[in-house]
C-alpha cells in the first residue's frame, strides 16, 4: 500500500456524497481537513488574534482560568515535560454559562467576548452537522451529539531557537469522540500515523480549514470502524505557533458504550460499556497516550472496571 503524503479535504456543501466521505475518512486515516464548514475565515483570524491576546496575558491573569467543578481542567502553564507550551480551557463551550465564567476569569473586553461568543456559537452549530452527517453516513438517525461536553483548549507554543527539531506534543490520541483543530495558517508540525503503514503524515496547514482528528471514543462508539488516529507536533522553527482544540467528549453521566444500531448477532459489540473519567485516569496511569488503554475494555477481556 503506497504511503499517504496528505489527509484527505472534505467539502462540507458537497451534500450528496458528504455522509459516504466522512466515514471514509473516519475508517481509514481517522485524520482529514474540513473546506466550506460555515465559519468565515474573518472569524476564523479574530478568534486566532484573541487566543493570542489571553495567552499574552501576564501568568497571574491566566492562573484565574479554572472550572468551578473541576479546577484542574483551567490553564496549563509550562513545565518540565513542556516548557514552551501554555494553554487555556473552556470546559464546555456548549454551556452559555460556561462560556460567560471563562469570559469573566480573563476580563475579557467587550471585542473579546463577541468574537469568544460568534466563535463558539458557528463551532456548535459545526458539530452538530458533523455529527448529524457522519451517523448519516453510518446508516444512523439520532441525537448522540446533542449532550455531549464540548471543552475549547486555546494553546500556545512559544518556540525558540534551542527547540527547533524537538517534540511539542508527543505522540498521542484523542481520548474523547472527535477533534476540531483550529491550527495556525503560518506554522506546521502537526504530524498523524497513517495506521496501514505505520508511516507518518504531515498535516500541514491550509488556511480557512479546520482538521478533525477521531479519538477513543470514536473507535468505540462505532465498534472498531473508526481510527482514533495517533498523531504528534513538531517544531520546524522558532516562532509562536497557536492553536484552539474542539474536544467532543460524551455526556458526562452516561456510560461509553457501542452504538446499539451497531451490534447485530453477526457484529457484536467489541467493547464493554465504561466510564469515561474512569478511561482517562486508567490512559494516564498506565501510560498509555495512544488509546492503548481501550483494550482493559474490550468485550473478549476480563479485566473490566
Amino acid at each position: 500500500m503506497a504511503a499517504k503524503t496528505s489527509v484527505p479535504v472534505i467539502d462540507m456543501q458537497d451534500s450528496a456524497s458528504l455522509p459516504e466521505k466522512l466515514v471514509r475518512a473516519c475508517e481509514e486515516l481517522g485524520c482529514f481537513r474540513l473546506m466550506n464548514h460555515g465559519i468565515p475565515m474573518s472569524l476564523m483570524s479574530e478568534m486566532r488574534a484573541v487566543v493570542r491576546s489571553l495567552l499574552d496575558l501576564p501568568l497571574e491573569l491566566k492562573l484565574r482560568n479554572s472550572n468551578p467543578h473541576e479546577p484542574s481542567k483551567g490553564y496549563t502553564p509550562p513545565n518540565l515535560a513542556s516548557p514552551f507550551f501554555d494553554s487555556l480551557s473552556l470546559y464546555d463551550m456548549a454551556s452559555p454559562d460556561m462560556v460567560e465564567h471563562f469570559c469573566a476569569q480573563m476580563d475579557a473586553s467587550p471585542h473579546q467576548r463577541e468574537i469568544i461568543n460568534k466563535y463558539t456559537s458557528a463551532l456548535r452549530q459545526l458539530v452538530q452537522l458533523l455529527g448529524s452527517k457522519l451517523l448519516e453516513g453510518l446508516g444512523l438517525t439520532g441525537d448522540h451529539f446533542q449532550e455531549g461536553i464540548c471543552q475549547l483548549k486555546m494553546n500556545k507554543y512559544n518556540y525558540g531557537p534551542e527547540t527547533v527539531g524537538q517534540t511539542g506534543a508527543v505522540l498521542h490520541s484523542d481520548a474523547g469522540l472527535f477533534t476540531i483543530l483550529h491550527d495556525d495558517d503560518n506554522v506546521n508540525g502537526l504530524e498523524a500515523v497513517d495506521d496501514a503503514t505505520g508511516e507518518l503524515v504531515a498535516v500541514d496547514p491550509v488556511p480557512g480549514t479546520l482538521v478533525v482528528n477521531v479519538g477513543d471514543v470514536g473507535k468505540v462508539w462505532s465498534n472498531g470502524r473508526f481510527c482514533n488516529v495517533k498523531h504528534r507536533v513538531q517544531c520546524y522553527k522558532a516562532t509562536v505557533r497557536i492553536t484552539i482544540a474542539l474536544f467532543v467528549l460524551p455526556p458526562k453521566d452516561e456510560k461509553v458504550a457501542v452504538l446499539p444500531e451497531l451490534v447485530g448477532s453477526e457484529q457484536p459489540p467489541l467493547y464493554v460499556p465504561f466510564d469515561f473519567e474512569h478511561y482517562r485516569k486508567l490512559r494516564i496511569s498506565t501510560n498509555s497516550p495512544t488509546g492503548e488503554a481501550l483494550e482493559f475494555f474490550r468485550s473478549d477481556q476480563d479485566l473490566m472496571k
